[in-house]
């Protein structure tokens, strides 16, 4: 006769010997399937609403988004499809240039209608305070009184919603440095080295000046700093200087601000193109108060090849957010959010954002804690195949949402993303654990 092992005996007991209990989180407890719901502990599923303004044409024309995609007008429609997509989580950017009228001046007529909606809908906003452009009486980035008038902008913002807790205070500083201060698009529209450093160094302290009056309304704010993430590939057998400082520099605004010390090159660049001792000293002295979230913002575009004969071509996707951001990962150490992504063409955007969420799945398992993942943008854009730098008034099908705010394909794809995945935590098995609302402590990564 055979001998009974334990299961006969739990069996006798307990009837099958299947888990009871197990309903409330086990092996055959929930899997994190469902829609969203609007708790701290939740991993963050977003979207956003395109608000660059920067000028172009020497300051002489002004390219709001808002304006353009006409959220003027049907703000509350946008913000209904927010809900109708089933997010808690939306980027939104405040008109800073209209809003600001000079130093102690502002006009809240638009932001307190939207601003009460948002809360009445009970949309948690991720507010962009700085997108891309300056009010005209600041005149553009290389003004080193921007810090200080942007600094009250901020605490003017914090008084006035205390109810928010998530800022971006600005957005894309690298990019924002890089097309005024550069490449010569936008607001300043120099094309050197000495602007380019400039204009960093004054968007890195004004983000720095105005997370510390944030923080002093709201000692728990959680500071997402979206970022662009960059790299450029050579195809030649003997790689540049140019490329090689070009890759070292996508991480400059962000060692400015988590007081990281870059490479001696890049150190020698920027002194030698305007930053002074005192002023690296006094980035360096440590990181913003609040919570730090790195934000990565990935499109196909933001990966360059450049050929043998010099020309630069866009390389869709050669290593992808999942590769280029732990790069930044590992360089800071960071909790992370993908904070920006799209493609231009509507039919490819299905498949670019399933690839974008494999990546995230597979940042979380290899134990990059990612907390968000933002499409961006909500509604389609205008003349960004461009940069804005050309007033053609073409329209960018990259958004949940055509012009008409009639869902593109995109829309029904991220909607069984989040039916699939929208009650997964924050951190993986993590539902112990939430933002908590006690101030942020931690000056020292451990």
């Amino acid at each position: 006769m055979a001998k009974k092992g334990f299961l006969d005996t739990i069996k006798k007991h307990y009837g099958n010997g299947n888990y009871d209990g197990d309903q409330f989180g086990g092996a055959s407890g929930r899997d994190g399937s469902g829609l969203p719901l609007d708790s701290p502990s939740n991993f963050m599923f977003a979207t956003g609403i395109e608000c660059s303004y920067p000028t172009i044409k020497k300051g002489t024309v002004r390219r709001d988004m808002l304006r353009e995609c006409g959220h003027y007008d049907r703000w509350r429609e946008d913000l209904g499809l927010v809900k109708e997509l089933g997010l808690h989580v939306l980027r939104y950017g405040l008109p800073y240039y209209s809003i600001h009228k000079g130093p102690g001046q502002f006009d809240w007529s638009f932001a307190d209608e939207v601003m009460a909606e948002i809360k009445r809908l009970g949309i948690t906003p991720i507010l962009d305070l700085m997108h891309f452009g300056v009010p005209d009486w600041v005149g553009d980035y290389q003004n080193p009184e921007l810090p200080i008038h942007f600094a009250e902008y901020a605490g003017a913002v914090a008084d006035r919603y205390p109810w928010v807790r998530f800022y971006t205070p600005v957005n894309e500083i690298y990019v924002t440095a890089r097309i005024s201060g550069k490449d010569g698009v936008w607001n300043e529209q120099l094309k050197t080295d000495r602007g380019f450093v400039t204009a960093l160094k004054h968007c890195v302290a004004a983000s720095i000046m105005a997370n510390q009056q944030i923080a002093k309304r709201r000692n728990d704010c959680v500071i997402v700093q979206s970022e662009s993430a960059e790299y450029t590939h050579e195809l030649c057998a003997s790689p540049s200087p140019e490329i090689a400082l070009e890759n070292e520099l996508r991480f400059l605004s962000l060692d400015l601000l988590y007081a990281n010390q870059p490479s001696a090159a890049v150190a020698m660049y920027m002194m030698d193109n305007g930053l002074t001792r005192e002023e690296y000293d006094w980035f360096m002295a440590g990181k913003p108060p609040g919570y730090q979230i790195m934000g990565n913002d990935y499109y196909g575009r933001n990966e360059r090849i450049k050929l043998p004969n010099g020309y630069v071509e866009t390389s869709m996707d050669v290593l992808g957010w999942y590769e280029i951001t732990r790069d930044y990962y590992e360089r800071y150490r960071m909790p992370v959010m993908h904070t920006e992504t799209n493609v231009f063409e509507a039919d490819q955007a299905p498949i670019w954002l399933y690839k974008q969420w494999v990546s995230i799945l597979r940042m979380r398992r290899d134990g990059v804690p990612v907390l968000g993942f933002t499409w961006y943008s909500l509604i389609d854009q205008i003349d960004w195949d461009t940069q804005l730098g050309e007033v053609n008034n073409r329209i960018n099908e990259c958004g949940l949402f055509d012009m008409n705010r009639k869902p593109r394909p995109v829309a029904e794809a991220y909607k069984s993303i989040l039916k699939e995945f929208g009650q997964i935590t924050i951190v993986p098995y993590g539902e112990m654990l939430e933002i908590t609302g006690q101030p942020a402590r931690l000056k020292v990564n451990v």
